[in-house]
């Protein structure tokens, strides 16, 4: 510094900083010949900034947006002059430190490894997350001393990774304590957002520091289980494994037309599918039987839900004219026995439970069948 520079910073008296908007400076020290803020000098403090003024080593006051005067024990040029027993520098230090106050937003955070979360459902689950958070300096002495100390220019750069730390550590300590279920997060960031805050905010006040908002943009699954959710989510939709079959067929038989061949892949197709279908239903058959088992002994009443069989078809009985007498009621296992026997012919008189009059056999469609290996009687 020229002689010329030296004599005019002995006559500066305007103390101020203008904070320039592209860098990410949370404090700064104002730049003075020697440190040597002169007695009277004027401190002007903008709106969003504070001031620590640093008299002989030791913080002696905070000052917030206005316009001060300095009182310090350095004299203009002459207190210099006088430093010669100390190579001509005054021993009396001044330091003013510029804090930015304004509020920081838009910081991101986000969990490096995956958080190990369990679930009520779904047992242990690995879980990501990110979001954005805000932050202002609220105490400007404490951020001073705990952080900044001589540093002339402290960057955010120089704490982020510090905050990052510290959220990520707490956030997964709110996740814990929240108990809420996997599936249900997607529905509770504002919850969750809220209680982290509550556990952050006392570890960054310890640096002078309040967290004024903390965001939960995204909590994530690792790809492998997200494929295993979606396969589950499918198999809910699709509900009645039987009508989907069905559908998928019915879907199949246009495009199969017009393919050669189309038809002989269909037929494979609906073999795989029955054989599938019936083995489930083997199965499911097995399932719902074995609540209502009967063992020797001791009968298990079906279980709740579960329908009771119908009950049998009733067996068909006929009345025949047999030696001139009303010979039955006969089932049609029996009659096949008088037909066999030659007791019974299509013109032998038949009657059942709802019929008006007496029929001949062989005109009753249900008795039809019997005489179909019977030949006819020879004509006259």
């Amino acid at each position: 510094m020229g002689l010329m520079d030296w004599a005019k910073g002995q006559f500066i008296d305007i103390i101020e900083w203008t904070e320039p908007s592209q860098n990410e400076i949370l404090a700064h020290r104002f730049t003075r010949h020697k440190n040597e803020i002169k007695n009277g000098a004027k401190l002007v403090v903008r709106e969003g900034q504070a001031a620590g003024f640093v008299k002989e080593g030791q913080l002696a006051d905070v000052k917030f947006p206005g316009m001060y005067t300095l009182d310090t024990k350095n004299l203009p040029i002459l207190s210099t002059i006088l430093g010669w027993k100390y190579g001509f520098e005054s021993p009396f230090k001044c330091e003013v430190y510029f804090i930015s106050t304004r509020q920081w937003t838009n910081q991101k955070w986000g969990t490096q490894n995956p958080i190990l979360y369990r679930d009520p459902e779904f047992g242990p689950v690995r879980l990501r997350a990110f979001g954005n958070y805000a932050f202002k300096v609220t105490d400007p002495g404490t951020f001073l001393k705990e952080l900044v100390a001589t540093d002339p220019s402290f960057e955010l750069y120089e704490i982020s990774a510090q905050f990052r730390n510290v959220i990520v550590s707490r956030f997964v300590d709110a996740l814990g304590s929240s108990r809420i279920p996997m599936l249900d997060l997607a529905g509770n960031y504002e919850k969750v957002s809220k209680i982290a805050l509550d556990k952050i905010a006392p570890e960054l006040a310890k640096m002078g520091i309040s967290l004024t908002q903390f965001f939960v943009e995204n909590i994530s699954l690792p790809p492998e289980v997200e494929a295993a959710l979606d396969k589950r989510s499918q198999m809910s939709v699709l509900g009645n494994l039987d009508q989907y079959t069905k559908f998928q067929t019915a879907e199949a038989i246009p495009t199969a037309a017009a393919n050669p061949g189309g038809f002989a892949g269909i037929g494979a197709g609906l073999g795989a599918g029955i054989a599938v279908g019936q083995q489930m239903g083997s199965a499911l058959a097995g399932a719902a039987a074995s609540p209502g088992t009967v063992t020797p002994g001791h009968t298990t009443p079906p279980a709740a839900g579960t329908s009771a069989p119908p009950p049998l078809p009733t067996a068909v009985a006929f009345h025949a004219a047999i030696d001139g007498a009303a010979a039955g009621p006969f089932d049609l296992a029996t009659l096949a026995q008088h037909v066999a026997a030659g007791k019974i012919n299509r013109n032998t008189l038949v009657w059942k439970a709802g019929m008006a009059n007496w029929v001949a056999a062989g005109t009753v469609p249900e008795l039809q069948s019997l005489f179909a290996n019977v030949p006819p009687p020879l004509p006259s």
